[in-house]
């Protein structure tokens, strides 16, 4: 049966989005950072219990996170028996994104040319990804993603003949290079196949996971065990700073590719993971 939603319901939900999203930790990754602030110790245990107090702060404040509220990405399900009346599904998310931006005071971080660098002054437009679902609803889910930790992702396209042990390598050498600037403990997301287009967004959807959530694939979910017990030998620790905790979980996604190709995307998050889904 089609459903009419106006789209002014749309901006409007995505607008409060926006503000609770900076503002709340998502409950798995404070439960992962409070057990992991148990195991350390000296000012590895200092800088958890600050990350956790800060979170606490801000959920009650009503102040961001972090003072980087990210560039905005949204994961739409758009149920197919859906038509929205006004402005389009871009527009609506576009709109909702800008009003909650400047009337909570959240930091406009995106610039309307790579080159020219002139801000937008309300942090659009947002990255959205559609995929089309059964049913009559809207699914959103909202990612901010700060700069620091995006500077500090990468992708690669390997030959097929390096297998697990090159994406491996590859993998923690790039955790090595550049994860103590994305603010650790982090969150790993990880793309293994597609092409070169495909792989990125992968590795950024993988951070929608829960933290403790297991892989479908026993294959996978044994690899993703792997990573993150040889990430946290690393030694790089909360803040870059030493400890045995550099990451809180990592989370593999795959998806048939080329005979030819075997690209690999890490899409590094740091400790504030925020997210936060809604349905219409």
């Amino acid at each position: 049966m089609k459903r009419i939603i106006k789209s002014e319901i749309i901006s409007n939900a995505v607008e409060k989005l926006c503000a609770d999203a900076n503002y709340v930790l998502p409950s798995d990754v404070l439960k992962s950072l409070k057990e992991n602030s148990e195991k350390e110790t000296g000012s590895s245990k200092e800088i958890f219990d600050e990350i956790v107090k800060n979170a606490e702060i801000a959920e009650t404040e009503k102040i961001p996170l972090c003072q980087d509220t990210g560039t905005a990405n949204f994961f739409v399900k758009f149920g197919k028996d859906v038509v929205i009346d006004g402005s389009n599904i871009y527009d609506a998310v576009n709109k909702g994104v800008s009003e909650s931006y400047k009337n909570n005071y959240l930091r406009k971080s995106i610039v309307s040319d790579p080159i020219e660098r002139k801000n937008t002054d309300d942090n659009t437009p947002a990255n959205i990804y559609i995929d089309v679902v059964d049913g009559n609803n809207i699914e959103i889910t909202f990612l901010p993603k700060g700069g620091g930790s995006e500077n500090a992702s990468s992708l690669k396209m390997l030959e097929p003949s390096a297998g697990w042990s090159g994406i491996k390598s590859f993998v923690l050498d790039a955790v090595k290079e550049k994860g103590a600037n994305a603010c650790p403990p982090l969150i790993i997301g990880v793309g293994i196949g597609g092409d070169f287009a495909s792989v990125g967004y992968m590795a950024k959807e993988a951070l929608l996971r829960e933290i403790g959530s297991q892989n479908s694939n026993p294959y996978y979910s044994d690899k993703e065990k792997e990573l993150l017990a040889e990430i946290n030998k690393l030694n790089i620790g909360a803040m870059g700073l030493g400890g045995s905790t550099t990451a809180l979980a990592v989370f593999i996604n795959v998806k048939p590719c080329h005979i030819a190709s075997l690209p690999v995307a890490v899409n590094i998050q740091c400790h504030s993971c925020r997210r936060k889904t809604i349905k219409i």
